[in-house]
């Protein structure tokens, strides 16, 4: 009985290892700090990858304009993502967005001003690490406005195969490694940015 439970017990444990979840959420308790998150925003070492707003088209919410673009209550999310984007400092940030309607309403209503767009935000074939790597200057953050089929095949590769589906106007935080290869740093979703915001990280 005891050889049984003991083996039930590995199996868990073992499955736990070999199946990796969803990337730390760094909006809940002290995350940030423990990854280092503000130091690497500083040194302009993060990529952050967002999805766009909440989709009119998937949605009952009234829609901010023609249906393949987002809400209005998406509109008022991507503008309150924008500012907590703007609090970590943009001044070292580049930023590029998807060129469908959905992803270009969701940079504009963050950042009130055009933003570049680029067709391998919304292809995402099997050169997208290194289009992120080419497009990541040194000493330069890089927000990358992009789609949740995106975003989870980067964390599939980065081995997270089982992570869970982002979340609108979620962002997945990426850094390069000495190696220079992506190292998954965390997730934030939009509703917990206040809250990871308002907590003292000096």
């Amino acid at each position: 009985m005891l050889t049984a439970s003991a083996l039930l017990l590995t199996l868990v444990v073992s499955g736990f290892v070999l199946w990796p979840g969803t990337p730390l959420d760094l909006g809940m308790g002290n995350q940030l700090q423990q990854v280092g998150f503000y130091h690497h925003w500083q040194n302009g070492e993060v990529i952050a990858l967002v999805r766009h707003a909440e989709r009119c088209d998937r949605s009952d919410n009234p829609c901010l304009g023609a249906a393949d673009g987002i809400t209005q209550a998406g509109s008022q999310v991507a503008s309150d993502l924008g500012h907590a984007f703007r609090t970590l400092g943009m001044a070292s940030a580049d930023i590029i967005s998807s060129p469908a309607t959905r992803t270009l309403q969701t940079s504009q209503f963050m950042f009130q001003q055009p933003v570049q767009t680029q067709d391998w935000l919304s292809n995402c074939d099997e050169h997208f690490q290194d289009a992120i790597k080419s497009h990541k200057s040194a000493r330069r953050n890089l927000v990358l406005v992009t789609h949740s089929g995106c975003i989870s095949k980067l964390e599939s590769r980065l081995g997270f195969e089982h992570a869970l589906a982002s979340e609108y106007a979620s962002s997945l935080f990426v850094t390069l490694n000495a190696e220079g290869r992506l190292q998954v740093l965390g997730i934030m979703n939009a509703r917990n940015w206040q809250q990871a915001l308002d907590r003292p990280h000096k």
